[in-house]
């Protein structure tokens, strides 16, 4: 099972990590995603910041179990909120899509991070 949660959890803070820093830098394509959802830049990286340290607490949290439970929650949290912004802007299916599946798999390393606590 921890094989599992390495895995998983490895996988998903690259993605926050590079979604993360992609808001945190201002990215002019992130930028523009942000005002489109109706974020100002700042609250935007604000959001990234939270992506990023999720990240680190889901690599961290395969050694210090709350952490790792912790920071998947946050996650999952984070992510259904993106996907709630998402349709009620009344996005096209395949802007929506990424933030359900990270929703999905952030859910599934909370299930894990519990499993192995």
């Amino acid at each position: 099972m921890f094989i599992a949660t390495l895995v998983l959890s490895a996988l998903l803070a690259v993605a926050f990590i590079g979604a993360g820093v992609s808001k945190v830098m201002k990215v002019p394509a992130m930028v523009t995603a942000a005002e489109a959802h109706g974020f100002t830049a700042d609250s935007y990286r604000n959001i990234g910041l939270l992506e990023i340290a999720g990240a680190a607490g889901l690599l961290i949290g395969l050694w210090w179990a709350p952490l790792g439970i912790a920071a998947a929650l946050g996650l999952t949290a984070l992510m259904a909120g993106a996907v709630i912004v998402h349709v009620r802007a009344k996005d096209k299916v395949a802007e929506t899509v990424p933030a359900v599946v990270l929703t999905l798999l952030a859910a599934a390393a909370l299930v894990l991070h519990i499993a192995n606590a």
